[in-house]
């Protein structure tokens, strides 16, 4: 596997880097879904990406990560259409593999970012390693608690890749490592923040003692954000969660969030874009390419690296 410092020190020597045709061929982004700020800031490094690279970005996803069946048909239209390439986010491990497999078919290279497929029949993964970034997790939550209590696992929904692998990092560190922490309750949040929320109070509720939790994505980390706020509980229910936005900023600085491992989704739009236009330019990509995640605590906040990660400056970057 390639870090991203060794793909960056090779793409940076390659002479196909700008040398696009402009406005000739088109690379069709789908992500799991356009609403949430990390979308937001993949559609951000992609369209970066088109403009060094000059070739033409066509950003296109469903508005709910859950509805994974739209996806389908806008990949199925992007073939129909013979786009240049694509870079898929598969909002379904599953589900998703006809669509990635039809459009191989037609000879159309696909790049999967952020979230695993069950296939091989890609050109690059691409993605936050995201096992680790749950052991980060675990083993922050851990630091925070001593070592020692009850703690809970808020999931996104089932049959995602990406956060599935943060779960089982989560569990598998604890399990490890820190014998003294128990996992007391799991629920999904359905990438939904209202359905997040009352997973968590559920939580909440049927664990009066509960010592810590983990939120396995941005929508169930602000309903679990907003469920300990309620009952009055920062500070004695310690959260870490995973991805960030301007309003959990806001929690972690608040103390309602204790920690957040964070991903560049700038970055990973970024390069899903450029694996494509090395292929497309007779280059052979690495296979798999990871990313990593780092954990931000509200002493964090004001570095200039970490600022950097947590306000990539989107609306400047977008159409």
């Amino acid at each position: 596997m390639m870090t991203r410092r060794r793909w960056l020190a090779a793409a940076a020597a390659a002479p196909w880097l700008g040398c696009g045709r402009p406005g000739r061929r088109v690379i069709g982004v789908v992500p799991k879904a356009t609403s949430h700020l990390f979308w937001l800031s993949v559609q951000a490094g992609a369209t970066a990406a088109g403009r060094d690279y000059q070739v033409e970005i066509e950003w296109n996803g469903p508005p709910s990560e859950a509805d994974y069946s739209r996806q389908i048909q806008i990949i199925d239209s992007f073939i129909a259409r013979r786009v240049s390439a694509l870079a898929i986010a598969a909002a379904d491990r599953t589900a998703l593999v006809g669509p990635v497999e039809r459009a191989v078919n037609a000879g159309i290279p696909v790049v999967i970012f952020d979230s695993g497929l069950d296939s091989d029949r890609y050109l690059s993964f691409l993605a936050t390693n995201n096992y680790e970034g749950g052991q980060m997790a675990a083993r922050k939550l851990a630091e925070l608690l001593g070592g020692k209590g009850k703690v809970a696992l808020l999931m996104h929904m089932p049959g995602s890749y990406s956060t599935m692998e943060r779960e089982r990092g989560f569990r598998d560190a604890l399990a490890q490592e820190f014998p003294g922490l128990r996992i007391v309750a799991e629920q999904f949040g359905l990438s939904d923040r209202a359905k997040a929320r009352a997973a968590a109070e559920n939580i909440l509720a049927a664990n009066p003692g509960l010592d810590g939790m983990f939120a396995s994505a941005e929508p169930s980390s602000v309903g679990a954000a907003l469920a300990i706020k309620q009952r009055a509980l920062a500070g004695k229910v310690k959260l870490v969660t995973f991805d960030s936005s301007d309003g959990l900023i806001e929690e972690l600085r608040a103390g309602v969030i204790d920690a957040m491992v964070v991903q560049d989704p700038f970055l990973m739009g970024y390069q899903a874009v450029a694996i494509l236009v090395a292929h497309l330019n007779g280059q052979t990509p690495a296979r798999q390419i990871d990313l990593h995640a780092t954990v931000v605590t509200r002493a964090d906040l004001e570095k200039p690296a970490i600022h950097k990660l947590l306000y990539p400056d989107v609306p400047k970057r977008l159409p």
